[in-house]
């Protein structure tokens, strides 16, 4: 399976949205902890770059999905970031979305799918 290393949002942006404020869900986190999180769970397939999570944490919080305040941790100053009751509902959308997305796309893919046209 392919790595999706430097995802950098664009036309997915919105997939992006759902795995950043899903791991936040489980946990409040700084963005690298966010970046280690996904690349934990997914055995290294989701290696997102700082680049792509910074600004869309950044976007997040604008939007009001997210908050975040400065914490100390393990002797650094970091941005921790929390999912507002509004990232709650946003998640569920996203999530909704994704999942008919999928739907649809197993539909697309599977044998003889080409052949009722």
């Amino acid at each position: 399976m392919p790595n999706v290393s430097r995802y950098e949002g664009g036309g997915g942006a919105g997939h992006l949205d759902l795995i950043l404020l899903s791991v936040l869900r489980e946990s409040p986190g700084h963005g690298y902890a966010v970046i280690a999180a996904l690349r934990a769970r997914t055995d290294g397939l989701l290696d997102l770059t700082e680049g792509s999570v910074y600004p869309a944490l950044h976007r997040l919080e604008e939007l009001g999905l997210l908050t975040s305040e400065w914490k100390p941790v393990a002797g650094r100053r970091r941005r921790l970031y929390r999912v507002t009751p509004e990232g709650i509902a946003a998640l569920r959308t996203e999530r909704n979305g994704w999942r008919a997305l999928v739907s649809a796309m197993e539909l697309v893919l599977r044998p003889g799918a080409a052949a009722a046209s």
